[in-house]
């Protein structure tokens, strides 16, 4: 499962950057400048920058767990959602449909985070639990 996550967000990645300069292409033909540091335009490049940090810190020996890569995968799933929903409704610019009084944010929303972060820190439990009873284990022998 971790190989097929880190491979989704690989090739995720190499997709979400076309895009972002094939988009810049298209701008360019469109309105005669590559980027305009508009809310969407940003926030893509933020998604981009949050994948590309998440695909490198699996060089760094203490964060290469297979906890960290999935803690890390529902942040830059995360920045995805707020890239497609924040700034559509919420944020104001060319390409959001932010007009007026913005939608009310689902209380649902609030519940799903409290239930992910309370996940992520019983995974973390979980995993240094396990890590310690292994180590005692070969105290003892």
């Amino acid at each position: 499962m971790t190989w097929i996550n880190e491979a989704a967000m690989t090739l995720g990645l190499y997709l979400l950057t076309i895009g972002t300069f094939l988009g810049a292409i298209w701008a360019n033909e469109s309105w005669g400048r590559y980027w305009g540091w508009d809310p969407k335009e940003t926030w893509a490049l933020v998604t981009v920058l949050v994948y590309s940090i998440i695909l490198h810190l699996r060089k760094i020996p203490g964060l290469k767990s297979i906890f960290a890569l999935s803690s890390l995968a529902i942040l830059g799933l995360a920045s995805v959602l707020m890239t497609f929903f924040g700034v559509n409704y919420y944020l104001s610019g060319m390409h959001s449909y932010a007009q007026g009084d913005p939608p009310p944010i689902p209380n649902a929303l609030y519940v799903a985070i409290v239930i992910i972060v309370a996940l992520v820190i019983a995974a973390w439990y979980a995993e240094n639990k396990i890590g310690v009873i292994e180590d005692k284990e070969d105290v003892d022998e």
